[in-house]
C-alpha cells in the first residue's frame, strides 16, 4: 500500500544525520562525528557487578515502575548531585528520562504548536533542531560570541518574534564548545524572564571541563537554573544525562524544573513509553550509592584524559592542510568546531572524507543557515591511535580539495 505519513515525518527521513550515523556503525569507519563518550573507559566491572546485585537482589526490577523514575535514584539525583551544583528541585519538580534527548522531545510535544517561535544559539545542537522540526516549530537562531548569547540581538530577537522558547547549552555549547560568562548568564535570564520566555538548559557536557598545564581548571559557573532559584513558576528547565559521564546504554537523562512542567512531561513520557528503564535506573543507583565507584573521581579521570585527546587534536590542526582553518580551543565538552580554509565546502568535503573511512559532523546540520565552511569533530570517542588516523585521512581529503582549487 502507499503510506501516507505526516509531513513532519519527512524531515526526519531526509536528515543527513541519518545517512551519517548509519555509514559510521560500520566497523571500518572511524567516526569523529557523533556524541560518544570513550568507551575504553567505562566502569564495566562495576557496572557488571552492579547488574548482577540489582537483578539477583528483588526481581521487582524487572517489573514496571513510576513513570517519573526510580525514586531512590531520584532523591540521590536531587539531594547529592544537583545540590552540590547549588541546583535545589522542589517535590515533584524531577523526572527522569531517557537520556536527555527524551527531555527535549516531551517539552517540545507538550509546550510547542506548530508554528510557535523557538530561539536557539547559532550554531546549536542538531538533536535540539531535529526535536523542533519535528514539531513545526518556527526556529530563530541567536548570535552570541566567546562569552555566551549577544544580549542585544537576543533583546531584538525576542521583540520581534515574542519566542516561546529558548534552547541553549551554557556550558560547552554543542558544538562550538563555548563557556558562557558568569556576567552573559545573568543578562540572558534576566531577559527571559522579563519577556516570560521559558529557557530549556542543557547541562548534558557541564562537568567535562579541562585544566591546562600551569592553569587553574576551567570556571563552573552557576546554572541559569541556579541562578534563577524558583521552584515555582521558575523560567528555567534544567536537563541533564549520565550517558557522557557514565555510559550512554544506561539511557538515564534527567529535567528539573516545575511541578507544573514537570507533571506535564510525566504525562506526556506515560503515553510514549510509561517510564524509563527502571532495571537500568536501578543498576545506576547501585553505582552511585552503594558501590565502590566515585562519580566525581571517575569525572576527573575523563577530563584528564579528554584534555590529552583535544589537545592530540589541536597539534594535529596544525599540519599545512589545515592552513587557514580556525578554532577556538575549549575548556571542555566533547567537540572542536572548526571554520575551514577558504573554498571548502562541509558537506563536499565529508562526502571525500567517508569515501577514505572517516566521519565528521558538517556545519550545515547544527545551523539554520549557513554553517557551510564549518565542522563538528568529536575527540572523546576515538582512541588516540584512532584519533590520529583518522585526522590524517581528513587532511588528506582537505590537501586533495586545495590542490584542485
Amino acid at each position: 500500500m502507499k503510506y501516507e505519513f505526516s509531513a513532519r515525518a519527512h524531515t526526519l527521513l531526509s536528515s543527513p544525520l541519518l545517512s551519517i550515523r548509519t555509514q559510521t556503525r560500520r566497523g571500518s569507519m572511524i567516526s569523529l562525528a557523533e556524541e560518544l563518550p570513550a568507551e575504553e573507559l567505562f566502569p564495566l566491572s562495576l557496572l557488571a557487578e552492579a547488574a548482577a546485585t540489582v537483578i539477583s537482589a528483588d526481581a521487582s526490577a524487572l517489573q514496571y515502575g513510576d513513570p517519573a523514575g526510580y525514586e531512590p535514584l531520584r532523591e540521590w539525583l536531587a539531594d547529592d548531585w544537583l545540590r552540590g551544583k547549588g541546583v535545589a528541585v522542589a517535590e515533584g519538580g524531577l523526572l527522569l528520562t531517557t537520556g536527555s534527548q527524551q527531555a527535549v522531545d516531551l517539552l517540545c510535544r507538550v509546550y510547542v504548536d506548530p508554528g510557535d517561535p523557538v530561539l536557539v544559539e547559532t550554531p546549536t545542537s542538531p538533536g535540539f533542531l531535529q526535536a523542533l522540526r519535528m514539531q513545526g516549530a518556527v526556529i530563530i537562531p541567536v548570535e552570541g560570541d566567546q562569552e555566551g548569547l549577544l544580549p542585544d540581538h537576543l533583546r531584538g530577537q525576542i521583540l520581534k518574534y515574542r519566542p516561546k522558547m529558548l534552547f541553549a547549552t551554557p556550558s560547552f555549547t554543542n558544538p562550538s564548545g563555548i563557556l558562557w560568562s558568569l556576567h552573559r548568564r545573568r543578562e540572558v535570564l534576566e531577559l527571559c524572564t522579563a519577556h516570560q520566555v521559558l529557557i530549556v538548559e542543557d547541562d548534558s557536557y557541564g562537568d567535562l571541563h579541562f585544566q591546562r598545564s600551569g592553569e587553574s581548571p576551567a570556571r563552573q559557573y552557576p546554572s541559569l537554573y541556579a541562578l534563577e532559584n524558583a521552584s515555582e513558576g521558575g523560567h528555567v528547565l534544567y536537563i541533564g544525562s549520565f550517558s557522557k559521564t557514565v555510559a550512554p546504554a544506561l539511557r538515564t537523562g534527567w529535567a528539573a524544573g516545575s511541578r507544573e512542567l514537570i507533571g506535564m512531561m510525566t504525562a506526556a513520557k506515560q503515553m510514549a513509553d510509561w517510564q524509563s528503564s527502571s532495571l537500568n535506573q536501578q543498576v545506576l543507583h547501585h553505582l552511585l550509592n552503594v558501590s565502590a565507584f566515585d562519580l566525581r573521581e571517575h569525572i576527573a579521570m575523563l577530563n584528564r584524559e579528554y584534555n590529552t585527546r583535544l589537545k592530540l587534536m589541536a597539534e594535529l590542526l596544525k599540519r599545512p592542510a589545515w592552513k587557514n582553518s580556525a578554532y577556538h580551543m575549549p575548556a571542555g565538552g566533547m567537540f572542536l568546531w572548526v571554520s575551514l580554509p577558504e573554498g571548502l565546502e562541509a558537506l563536499a568535503l565529508l562526502k571525500c572524507a567517508l569515501g577514505k573511512g572517516v566521519a565528521f559532523l558538517p556545519g550545515p546540520l547544527c545551523s539554520i543557515e549557513g554553517g557551510a565552511n564549518h565542522i563538528r569533530l568529536n575527540f572523546s570517542h576515538p582512541g588516540r591511535d584512532e584519533l590520529l588516523l583518522g585526522m590524517n585521512l581528513i587532511s588528506e581529503a582537505v590537501s586533495e580539495f586545495t590542490a584542485r582549487s
